[in-house]
């Protein structure tokens, strides 16, 4: 190979990229640094609360909170890879990550993006047992059973993850470098791939059907079966009590899927990914918000078991 030709492949290895983020409105970038950093903060204190209480309190030891403790630690997990590298860049003013950081980051967040979906699908499942099949659901939903749920949906999540992320980072990158995201997102590192074309949009397509749309589907045939026995119940006390322990996940569910699919779900071009990045903000900060509000607002046993662990706390600090 002469000069001439390793210059140019010299020239057409991307190094670094460049997030421009809300680079666009620098008057904003302050002001949601505050509103960021403070729903960043609200995120992990309402996920650990939950999480500790679920620990300390055995009325809660049932494979439903179980699940729910492990949804929680995946949210921690998922908006850390995404929220502090944000705010710090906020305060920027040219936030650039590296071409290993960029893949480690996509990784990442693709992984836990998937953990959660697969987790939802198994509380989901965990439902189901609980309603349809309530004589042996101590039986079939056992300890073993949860722990094998739970591994497998961490490792099919970031094998999965590999596979994307082996796909994106592949693909040569042979000039432009500035993403229009805050992250390492598949549909804006697409736009610069220089062999994207409709590589992409199928990339993107799989991925959405592979984990969105199958643990979406897989988690309304649940509700299906579950809504039929509920009809059965001869009660309106009966069925509101069996609907009820549902309805925090059937919301969330809906949050969840609801907003990354408005992202992932739609045609694919430069002109919509500023819109796109905009939309991002409700399934990385607002969703995972709003999650403990839900499970805490709406679930009267996680509410209960809070309060019992507040006045604990009130008890030992007065003494």
């Amino acid at each position: 190979m002469d000069a001439t030709s390793v210059n140019q492949v010299n020239q057409s290895m991307v190094r670094e990229f460049i997030l421009i983020g809300f680079s666009g409105f620098p008057d904003l970038q302050v002001p949601l640094f505050m509103v960021f950093s403070i729903m960043y903060l609200a995120i992990l204190a309402g996920n650990i609360i939950i999480i500790m209480t679920i620990r300390h309190e055995s009325s809660l030891h049932t494979p439903m909170y179980f699940f729910l403790a492990m949804y929680s630690s995946s949210e921690i997990c998922y908006t850390f890879t995404i929220t502090p590298n944000m705010l710090v860049n906020l305060l920027k003013e040219k936030a650039t990550i590296s071409f290993i950081g960029c893949m480690i980051q996509m990784y990442t967040f693709l992984g836990f993006a998937c953990t959660n979906c697969l987790l939802l699908t198994v509380m989901g499942y965990d439902r189901y047992l609980c309603i349809c099949k309530p004589l042996h659901y101590p039986i079939l939903m056992n300890q073993r059973l949860c722990t094998k749920l739970v591994v497998f949906s961490v490792i099919g999540s970031f094998l999965i993850s590999a596979i994307y992320s082996f796909s994106v980072f592949t693909l040569p990158y042979c000039g432009p470098n500035k993403i229009i995201h805050y992250l390492c997102d598949i549909a804006p590192l697409l736009q610069l791939a220089c062999a994207r074309n409709y590589i992409g949009e199928i990339l993107i397509f799989l991925f959405c059907i592979l984990v969105g749309a199958f643990s979406f589907l897989l988690i309304l045939l649940s509700y299906i079966l579950i809504l039929n026995t509920i009809l059965k119940i001869p009660t309106a006390e009966g069925k509101h009590k069996a609907f009820s322990t549902c309805a925090s996940h059937l919301i969330v569910v809906v949050m969840h899927f609801g907003c990354a699919s408005v992202v992932y779900l739609r045609p694919q071009s430069r002109d919509t990914l500023t819109e796109d990045m905009f939309i991002s903000v409700t399934y990385t900060l607002v969703t995972p918000l709003l999650n403990p509000v839900v499970y805490s607002l709406r679930n009267k046993d996680v509410q209960i078991a809070l309060k019992k662990s507040l006045g604990r706390s009130t008890g030992a600090w007065k003494m």
